[in-house]
């Protein structure tokens, strides 16, 4: 079943994992990049079965160059430039090259579903281009993410700092309450496999069809219990603010504000209204080899720690005693 497919910003965390994946079983990749920077874009430039595209999305012929002669694609849009035009120029160029399977990394907008929501405005243009791409009749997927594991960090940015503590532990504050269920993945290992699965099912079976990749539904303090089982190391929640320390976009802040209220305070749906009863058993049906929380912070978080300059893996660990301490949450 060799195919060409199409991906974009093919150097961000969901494109790249897709990549990796359809170049292993030898599909032809048009990897579309606005440059060559960074060691993800060198590494996907040498993969076997990989072309590099550097273009602007925003230039029509360009992107009609990228989707001619192909069968599929895996478009994942970010908030750089005019998503939603970005979004429909894709969509449209996909459309007259008679792509097959069009697979769309989308997001809700809260405020359809309920007028007291507010949508967040990082989400809410993926959910318009959804909409458009429905509108013209694209064979098309639409993939809902849940939290990156990899957005924890003990580098001091808001919502997912994992804060290390004198004492060896870590301590992680956001908004959501305690118990209340959030869906997971772990980008780079999981969203590939799932989304090439997608394209071996076909449209078929999945044309029109929102697909919630989410492997794990953990509260925040099983998130915790997870990552502290992986790290052997006491990780613990507490329900506060989401803190804002470093020179952050206004746009970003503007997301965290909704957030903070529409996910934390009013307990919205992080899919929205309709997806999280399928989560995490559509996932596991697409893919069975997925990273889980504890697995990710055993195997991973301290590498890309180590990457940030971080060094408190190098710390003697603490006695088991101390490791096994109950896990507490300040509300």
């Amino acid at each position: 079943m060799q195919r060409t497919v199409v991906t974009i910003n093919s150097n961000g965390r969901q494109s790249a994992s897709f990549v990796r994946v359809a170049s292993a079983v030898g599909w032809q990749v048009r990897a579309q990049m606005r440059d060559m920077n960074g060691l993800v874009a060198e590494e996907l430039s040498e993969l076997p079965n990989v072309t590099i595209y550097v273009g602007k999305l925003e230039d029509r012929k360009f992107l009609d160059d990228l989707f001619r002669g192909a069968q599929c694609a895996f478009i994942n849009t970010t908030h750089w430039g005019d998503e939603v035009a970005i979004g429909r120029s894709l969509a449209d160029s996909a459309k007259k090259a008679g792509i097959q399977h069009f697979i769309y990394s989308s997001m809700p907008d809260h405020a359809v579903f309920e007028k007291n929501w507010r949508g967040l405005p990082l989400w809410a243009p993926k959910f318009t281009v959804e909409q458009f791409i429905r509108q013209i009749g694209l064979p098309a997927t639409f993939v809902y993410c849940g939290i990156y594991h990899n957005n924890f960090t003990g580098l001091d940015f808001p919502l997912f700092r994992m804060e290390n503590q004198p004492d060896g532990s870590f301590v992680w504050q956001a908004p959501f309450h305690p118990n209340q269920a959030l869906p997971w993945l772990d980008s780079e290992h999981d969203i590939g496999p799932a989304v090439f699965q997608l394209f071996k099912e076909g449209p078929r079976k999945w044309n029109g069809k929102r697909v919630p990749l989410a492997f794990e539904m953990l509260t925040p303090m099983q998130a915790c219990k997870a990552f502290s089982r992986g790290l052997g190391r006491p990780v613990h929640y507490r329900r506060g603010p989401i803190v804002i320390n470093v020179p952050t976009p206004t746009g970003y802040r503007e997301h965290l504000s909704a957030l903070e209220d529409t996910l934390a305070e009013k307990a919205a749906p992080y899919f929205g209204p309709d997806l999280e009863k399928d989560c995490p058993g559509v996932a596991l049906q697409l893919w069975e080899g997925n990273r889980d929380m504890e697995e990710y912070a055993r195997e991973v978080f301290p590498t890309e720690e180590a990457a940030n300059g971080l060094t408190w893996m190098e710390e003697v660990e603490k006695p088991q005693r101390e490791i096994e301490l109950d896990f507490q949450v300040n509300c």
